[in-house]
């Protein structure tokens, strides 16, 4: 799904928009000030973001708070059978830092097909062809 994602954010005819790529447990306050738009990827574990999500959102959350409100994301979660508590606890901290959903969220169950593929090209190459407006 990250890959797929990749691909559509880099696609060759979106220009002007540079992709960087963070792992959730590297990636800083400084990027997310940097940055003009997110992906947020996780896994559904236990009924929850990862516990890697979440502890990104715990160092950068009072840093960014103010300096990037309005900014635009998505967000894709794949799970075993339930995604639902993942997406919840996504909804709420991308709230409560003011962000704006560029696209519906990608959520999966099970082994990912190729529609669900699909489907993350197309979350990233919207993100990133929002970006060049």
């Amino acid at each position: 799904m990250f890959e797929a994602v990749l691909s559509g954010a880099t696609a060759p005819e979106i220009e002007g928009v540079r992709v960087v790529r963070r792992a959730a447990l590297s990636a800083t306050a400084t990027d997310v000030l940097e940055a003009d738009g997110y992906l947020l990827g996780t896994p559904a574990n236990l009924g929850y973001m990862s516990g890697a999500l979440k502890h990104f959102f715990d160092q950068i959350y009072y840093p960014c708070l103010d300096s990037t409100r309005g900014r635009p994301f998505g967000a894709f979660v794949h799970g075993g059978s339930d995604v639902t508590g993942a997406l919840r606890a996504l909804d709420t901290v991308t709230t409560g830092l003011g962000w704006r959903r560029a696209a519906d969220p990608v959520t999966v169950t099970g082994a990912p097909g190729k529609a669900d593929t699909e489907r993350c090209w197309e979350l990233g190459a919207t993100l990133a062809a929002g970006l060049t407006d």
